[in-house]
């Protein structure tokens, strides 16, 4: 399938794929458009559009946080924005991409398809901008903040190799619980503490965090750790399994570097070892609004 997105200015194009050649990144060329495009977006949004709109309808609640806090707030809408926009996009690209569909063994490891790279540049722009606001940030978000901005940009952009383009849209949908944390933050700002709609929220959050991030992204990492031991004994030299000349023409490096399955592999594995320390986190953080004795303070306020 192709990209739906409008194709980059040819000027553009020319003007990075000397450097992306030289990078192995071919498909980038492709999609540098919607990567700077969507990096503008989020950088409007999170200077300037949740500012003006906080302010002018949430007047009484943003005016009065902190510096931290409204950098907070800010970054909050982009994530609510980003999470809502990727996980809706990756599903419609899932659902209607048929060539995406019918990929074989190598063609999932190594293949393209324009519109799984248009999910995965979109990401790779949010990456960036994240990137940009945790470094001039890092005294409000922190180190591990950061550190998780540049691991997802790294391996958002290795993927323009390309490499693991089918498996881009399987992880966004760990997206689809983020706007419910987003949500649970905002509640605590506005002043909505432990009432009834912050206790469904929670629920939902658990209940698609659980399902996002631990089910079916265990599944999802069973998929790719099995296609990357498939790939290691792959024999390049042997006939070609992809039927599909127009999914293999970026692929022109059919390898497997270890420093590469290091990168990827290891990152899942400490990624799901995290899903599994934040949903703790989030139950222990939702159970605590609600006990009775954080009912009685709330009521003697």
């Amino acid at each position: 399938m192709l990209d739906p997105f409008f194709p980059p200015e040819p000027f553009l194009q020319q003007l990075v794929t000397p450097l992306c050649n030289a990078l192995h990144l071919y498909s980038l060329p492709l999609h540098i458009h919607e990567i700077l495009a969507v990096f503008i977006l989020y950088h409007v949004i999170f200077e300037y559009l949740s500012p003006l709109f906080s302010g002018f309808f949430l007047e009484k609640q943003y005016t009065g946080l902190s510096r931290e806090s409204k950098l907070r707030w800010n970054m909050h809408c982009v994530s609510m924005v980003q999470s809502v926009g990727i996980s809706l996009l990756a599903l419609w690209v899932m659902a209607m991409d048929t060539e995406r569909q019918s990929m074989n063994h190598e063609e999932r490891m190594w293949g393209y398809t324009g519109s799984a790279g248009m999910v995965q540049a979109f990401a790779t722009g949010y990456f960036l901008f994240d990137l940009t606001v945790m470094i001039r940030c890092l005294d409000v978000f922190g180190i591990g903040m950061l550190t998780h901005a540049a691991s997802c940009i790294v391996t958002y952009t290795l993927g323009f190799r390309p490499v693991f383009n089918y498996y881009g849209c399987v992880f966004m949908l760990y997206e689809m619980s983020t706007p419910f944390l987003n949500i649970h933050w905002f509640f605590d700002k506005l002043g909505m503490t432990g009432t009834k709609a912050q206790l469904y929220n929670g629920i939902a959050l658990v209940s698609v965090f659980f399902s996002c991030r631990l089910v079916w992204g265990a599944y999802s990492s069973f998929n790719i750790y099995r296609d990357v031991w498939n790939a290691i004994h792959f024999d390049a030299s042997a006939t070609r399994l992809s039927t599909n000349d127009s999914m293999m023409m970026y692929g022109r490096d059919r390898s497997l570097p270890m420093w590469l399955i290091i990168i990827y592999m290891g990152g899942h594995v400490i990624l799901q070892l995290l899903n599994v320390f934040w949903l703790g986190k989030m139950i222990a953080a939702i159970r605590k609004r609600f006990t009775p004795e954080a009912q009685a303070e709330r009521k003697q306020k």
